[in-house]
């Protein structure tokens, strides 16, 4: 073979090499493009919305949207029934996906702040009543409880013996409670206990701790209110020990099938308040122990004029403990509620002065969406 040959040989074996090259860069190309294509429609395919059905155990959720508790009066515990009904119907009715009923007392010596109550076994069947009109109109509700402790505000509060962590001045009402004993700890854990399972025989789907916005629970953590030098008292673990004795007490009442959420303070405004690592610490040991939704919120005080107060914090006890989340405070727009879901890991908001403003405004959000 001649050297012209040759070069002809070479020459055309370097022309097939270049177009299989080609050929192949542009296979690879196109499954390049496919696979960014479907990868862009996954995502928009995962996109969270406010109106999506979510589960929570055994719980469906319609929507994201949670109504946040706010005191409902009573007369000494018992409801005005007409009045109460409708009120949480209309809530039901408007589209509000799940509620959390007004702050409830489980100690009677708290009843004469004429908020809703369930210390006793009288209540179960007014409750009753309030869960099956909310159920038909195709809602969730929640019983949330609480103890309010020097907190309490009512207008026997001159002669009304509070209980407390610690003999400390309460800052919002001057209230000086007495200490409590361990037999007083003991006793004030088995009626949140038996609340709960009254709750439950009232057809709640579950309940909330309050442990939040200065009531007692809120008060024993933190270093203010908390000067004891026994078990609860001292360290970070220590003055956190009574709520974590709570949720067991509730968890085994009621069983694992029923929802048990808490609310907590994620920060206070005063030396000696909840911080930040504080507030992970509670969270991180409810989630070991199977706590069902985490409820955030704070002091509203240094956020106002802010969108979803705090969403910061929320975000980080949800990416940490991985409980599902609803943030409480300055939840107003529906657009930057819609685009936290999708940037954060929390999965709930909670608005209530919204929906006493206008209780069908949920429903009135759907529309838009039709």
């Amino acid at each position: 073979m001649n050297t012209s040959k040759i070069l002809n040989f070479v020459l055309a074996l370097c022309l097939i090499i270049v177009c299989i090259k080609f050929i192949t860069s542009g296979n690879e190309s196109n499954s390049s493009s496919k696979e960014d294509y479907l990868s862009i429609s996954n995502n928009k395919e995962k996109m969270k919305t406010l109106l999506d059905t979510t589960t929570m155990g055994k719980l469906q959720l319609k929507n994201r949207f949670v109504r946040a508790s706010v005191g409902d009066k009573t007369h000494h515990g018992e409801l005005n029934k007409e009045a109460t009904i409708q009120l949480y119907t209309d809530l039901a009715q408007g589209g509000v996906g799940t509620i959390l009923s007004g702050y409830t007392i489980i100690d009677e010596s708290e009843k004469g702040q004429n908020i809703f109550a369930m210390y006793d076994d009288k209540f179960i069947d007014d409750h009753a009543e309030l869960t099956a009109a909310v159920h038909q109109n195709g809602a969730n509700i929640l019983m949330q409880l609480v103890h309010l402790g020097a907190n309490y505000n009512a207008k026997d509060k001159d002669t009304h013996i509070a209980l407390g962590a610690s003999a400390v001045p309460n800052l919002q009402t001057g209230i000086v409670p007495r200490e409590m004993t361990q037999a007083d700890i003991d006793r004030l854990i088995q009626n949140f206990a038996d609340a709960a399972v009254r709750a439950q025989k009232a057809g709640y789907d579950g309940v909330e701790i309050h442990g939040c916005h200065g009531y007692f629970l809120h008060q024993f953590i933190t270093r203010y209110y908390n000067r004891r030098t026994d078990k609860y008292g001292g360290s970070m673990e220590n003055r956190n020990r009574i709520v974590l004795e709570v949720y067991d007490a509730i968890r085994q009442a009621v069983g694992n099938d029923f929802q048990v959420w808490i609310k907590v303070q994620s920060q206070d405004a005063f030396d000696g308040g909840v911080t930040h690592e504080e507030c992970l610490y509670l969270t991180n040991e409810l989630a070991k122990r199977g706590i069902d939704a985490i409820e955030v919120s704070g002091n509203f005080w240094d956020f106002r004029g802010n969108e979803a107060f705090f969403k910061d914090i929320a975000n980080q006890i949800a990416t940490e403990t991985g409980v599902p989340v609803i943030v409480t405070g300055g939840n107003r727009d529906f657009a930057v509620m819609e685009q936290m879901i999708n940037e954060t890991a929390i999965e709930y908001v909670g608005m209530a002065r919204p929906l006493i403003q206008n209780p069908r405004m949920i429903g009135e959000y759907m529309e838009t969406k039709k």
